[in-house]
């Protein structure tokens, strides 16, 4: 099939102008709106050099223009490059430089921190500039430094052309998407546009089968089912697969506007906008979006219209997902499983009055198979690398040696090994059992952090948990747990052995605690385990067995 994901949201346009698309704060823009604001957007970056190939980092927070640049990227077959709004001047820097960036859109308060770098960034020329809607009015703005030269958004694009007179694409137009970087720098991972929309989108199937030819996108859209807020940040692959996939079926993104996790303030939005999907990543947005739920203004709350929760990118622990189904017996609970270097693998669902699986158990398709260390498929019950065929990204950008170690041909089929490690069950489900570079190797055992998180995230005092292996000279290293506890709760460290022990083997217990005021995860709710060994290393006064 030739087309990239532009030729398929403009069929939708077509297809559905008055449906709405997009709502952010009291903007509520349709389909013909959302196309008419890329277009303009896309005049206006074409007028200043911008074309097929060249790389556009959107650092911005989750907003209508993120998608706006996105769109517009794409009818350019340029590349929108996703940026860590979090990242301090070193980490920004090395990003914008690794991903050849010519051009930028950012949110004003960011203005600073480019201002800084822009002398190390000399490819970096075309600077759009976008009002934050929850600065305060009449704020005063800085025409110092970058400021001054740069384009303000919505000027610029009333000075453009909202007509659609675009050359044609095509189906190996890239998608580049850099990776969080929580145990490395980050990498950018290349996808054609083809690739990524049965890869990552399931082909705009909606849960059904997937298009066999673009026009079948516009029978698709004509009812628009889905109601979705994406919580996590557009700077995650999850939100960008979501949102797309959503418009690609005629549905509608409710951007919530706050910049961070505001339980009570989603809950309103949820209601306010009949909202049937909620997209969220594991436990460090679901408990506090429960616990919102659970005080006197949560229970007052009609939500009723959800339907959905997805957490993507890192996996609900299973008393969550009870809690989950206990509080909306209505909801459906997926995890999905996916990585940046595979889309989406596979999803877990628990419905109320259904089973929760104490292990983290993903139904997969045939192209995802777990392969022992010569690269070919094992038996059931063999721990192996979970890995996906077919539809997978080129490699990384500018880095052969790692495209080649994650990406490796084997037999004539290439393969998606990014490291995690699983179980092949003999009904063609898998068991995840975590990041292979992660695990903790205590006295020639494997432990697996995600497994044993997910009981520590169990206990009535916890309200998250990491752990982590550290040094230990007659075991080779030993577990970690890093706990943030609840309120006015200091949980022992033997009280949370006890509690491990009736779920997990005794090498797995915590052999040491740290309690902190906040884990420290990324935007997109995944642990930073560097901060966390650096923590376990160095803090006096750890508690130990």
């Amino acid at each position: 099939m030739q087309f990239n994901l532009a030729d398929l949201l403009e069929r939708v346009a077509d297809t559905v102008p008055d449906h709405l698309a997009l709502v952010c704060g009291s903007r509520r823009l349709t389909f013909a709106d959302f196309e008419a604001r890329a277009n303009r957007l896309a005049h206006v970056l074409a007028a200043h050099g911008i074309g097929p190939g060249d790389h556009v980092a959107l650092y911005l927070f989750n907003s209508t223009e993120y998608l706006e640049g996105m769109f517009a990227a794409f009818k350019l077959r340029a590349v929108p490059i996703n940026v860590n709004y979090r990242y301090v001047e070193d980490e920004l820097r090395y990003l914008l430089d690794d991903a050849d960036a010519v051009a930028v859109l950012y949110h004003r308060e960011f203005a600073s921190k480019l201002d800084a770098i822009r002398p190390n960034l000399p490819k970096l020329r075309v600077f759009v500039t976008v009002d934050d809607p929850t600065d305060s009015p009449g704020a005063a703005v800085d025409l110092t430094g970058i400021e001054s030269g740069a384009l303000e958004y919505e000027s610029a694009l009333a000075g453009a052309g909202s007509e659609r007179d675009f050359a044609p694409r095509s189906a190996d137009d890239l998608y580049l998407l850099y990776t969080g970087g929580t145990t490395g720098m980050p990498k950018g991972v290349m996808w054609t546009h083809v690739d990524l929309f049965f890869g990552a989108m399931a082909g705009a199937g909606g849960g059904g089968a997937p298009i066999s030819r673009p026009e079948e996108i516009a029978d698709r859209c004509r009812e628009p089912r889905t109601r979705c807020v994406p919580i996590c940040p557009f700077m995650h692959g999850t939100a960008h697969w979501m949102a797309f996939s959503t418009l690609l079926m005629g549905g509608t993104i409710i951007i919530p506007i706050e910049h961070r996790l505001d339980p009570a303030a989603l809950w309103h939005l949820v209601a306010r906008e009949q909202a049937n999907y909620l997209v969220i990543v594991g436990d460090a947005f679901a408990r506090p979006l429960l616990d919102a739920l659970d005080t006197p203004d949560g229970r007052a709350l009609d939500v009723s219209c959800l339907h959905v929760v997805l957490s993507g990118g890192a996996i609900l622990s299973p008393a969550l997902k009870r809690a989950f189904v206990e509080r909306l017996p209505g909801v459906l609970v997926v995890d999905g499983y996916g990585a940046s270097e595979t889309g989406g693998q596979g999803q877990s669902v628990v419905v109320a009055g259904g089973d929760v699986p104490a292990a983290p158990r993903f139904r997969v398709g045939a192209d995802t198979q777990v392969l022992g260390a010569d690269l070919r498929p094992v038996d059931p019950g063999i721990v192996g690398l979970l890995a996906r065929r077919g539809h997978i990204p080129l490699g990384y950008y500018k880095d052969a040696a790692k495209s080649a170690e994650t990406f490796p041909v084997v037999d004539g089929v290439r393969w998606a090994v990014p490291g995690d490690h699983a179980v092949a069950e003999v009904d063609g489900a898998i068991t995840l059992l975590g990041r292979g570079s992660m695990s903790i190797n205590t006295g020639g055992e494997k432990v697996y952090p995600e497994e044993v998180e997910s009981v520590l995230k169990a206990h009535p005092d916890v309200v998250d948990a990491v752990v982590v292996g550290v040094p230990d000279e007659r075991w080779g290293e030993r577990v970690v747990a890093i706990v943030q506890s609840r309120i006015g709760a200091e949980p022992r460290l033997d009280a949370l052995q006890s509690h491990s022990r009736t779920s997990l083997a005794g090498y797995k217990v915590p052999r040491a605690l740290v309690l902190v005021a906040m884990i420290e995860r990324s935007p997109a709710g995944k642990p930073d385990y560097r901060w966390a060994r650096k923590v376990a290393n160095s803090t006096p006064g750890t508690v130990e067995a």
